[in-house]
């Protein structure tokens, strides 16, 4: 039986970021970030809510979708993230 990895909640954020970085200036909605985060649409609401109190991600409307898209904030967030993990790796360490 294989041992399962688990990702942290520093790992989700980092994963719904970049859905949202890739969804540029448009947005994007909840199930395209629930399809591509491999998280239940009400997790994404709830780390979505937590990235918008910290100024990482922010909301809006558009008709009846609710559209999440990254701040400036969030994308110097997201490559320093990245900077972080790349480091981590290369010590083969898991955070």
């Amino acid at each position: 039986m294989s041992k399962q990895q688990y990702r942290s909640e520093m790992g989700i954020m980092a994963d719904i970021l970049g859905v949202t970085m890739d969804g540029g200036m448009q947005g994007v909605i909840v199930s395209a970030i629930s399809r591509r985060a491999n998280l239940s649409h009400y997790a994404v609401l709830e780390k979505c809510q937590k990235l918008i109190d910290a100024g990482l991600v922010e909301s809006m409307r558009a008709d009846r979708n609710r559209l999440f898209k990254i701040t400036d904030k969030g994308i110097r967030f997201f490559q320093e993230f990245q900077r972080f993990q790349n480091m981590i790796q290369g010590l083969n360490l898991r955070y």
